[in-house]
């Protein structure tokens, strides 16, 4: 898979409110209610990530889960990182 320029990166950045692209990579956070509602929605993300076979880090403390994509294969961002940020929104606003 072929990795984006800044350029391509910061434009489909325009489609997804809240993430930010840095070393090398597109980042976001979400605040939930509690911690059970932060780890429903990552339970449902990770089957997501699983099923398109593309992995984020992440990490989760209380009630906040902090998410970076980036393709390591490619050494930087890529359309996979995109096709799960956008999976990873909708896993989110079904869950609000």
């Amino acid at each position: 898979m072929k990795k984006l320029s800044e350029d391509e990166i910061n434009k489909k950045l325009e489609s997804l409110e809240g993430w930010v692209y840095k070393d090398d990579a597109i980042h976001t956070s979400f605040q939930f209610a509690n911690f059970k509602d932060a780890f429903t929605v990552m339970t449902r993300i990770a089957f997501e990530a699983e099923a398109q076979e593309h992995h984020p880090s992440w990490g989760n403390v209380y009630n906040e889960l902090e998410i970076s994509l980036s393709t390591h294969d490619a050494d930087g961002v890529t359309e996979k990182d995109f096709k799960l940020a956008k999976a990873i929104e909708e896993i989110v606003e079904a869950s609000a």
